[in-house]
């Protein structure tokens, strides 16, 4: 990269004044300002968007290697489900002297015999009131002495009622 120290920049500064002149020398100074910032500002963005892309890059391979994984754990999950189907079959097939499969739906499971469950019956939960309930629950009275607003206003009535008084109509 360029080493520019202070007394490069002065120098620099010094032919500019001289080639150029004192009248231009401002209006050259912001253009060449104005193009150095856009200069810095294109750069700025080419690398955001290599970094960007190296960012997808990643995520993309982090992706595939969840995905890699969750396929394996998926196939260890069936087999041994279906190891422990198999072996579940085998110990059942045995109990109360007929196999598992011949079984009816129509026969009742063996637990049924055991007798009434020991949890009573559920009671009916009751709704709590409603929020308009619980207003016209207070008295008219009270809310004429408290102020509670117990009939909507229209925007006209509510114009005539809240307009000062001493400004004409």
């Amino acid at each position: 990269m360029i080493d520019l120290g202070i007394s490069k920049l002065a120098l620099i500064g010094v032919v500019a004044l001289v080639v150029i002149g004192p009248e231009k020398l401002p209006r050259v100074a912001r253009t060449v300002g104005a193009l150095l910032g856009r200069a810095q500002r294109y750069v700025a963005e080419v690398k955001a968007e290599v970094n960007r892309t190296i960012e997808l890059e990643e995520l993309k391979r982090m992706k595939e290697t969840v995905e890699k994984t969750a396929r394996e754990v998926e196939t260890q999950v069936s087999a041994t489900a279906a190891d422990f189907e198999r072996e579940w079959a085998e110990v059942t097939a045995g109990l109360d002297g007929r196999s598992s499969s011949a079984s009816t739906p129509d026969d009742p499971p063996a637990w049924a015999s055991l007798g009434t469950p020991l949890q009573p019956r559920a009671t009916p939960v009751r709704k709590k009131k409603s929020f308009r309930l619980q207003r016209q629950a207070v008295p008219q009275w009270f809310k004429a002495r408290s102020g509670i607003r117990r009939h909507a206003l229209s925007g006209a009535a509510r114009v005539a009622r809240y307009r000062p008084k001493n400004l004409p109509r």
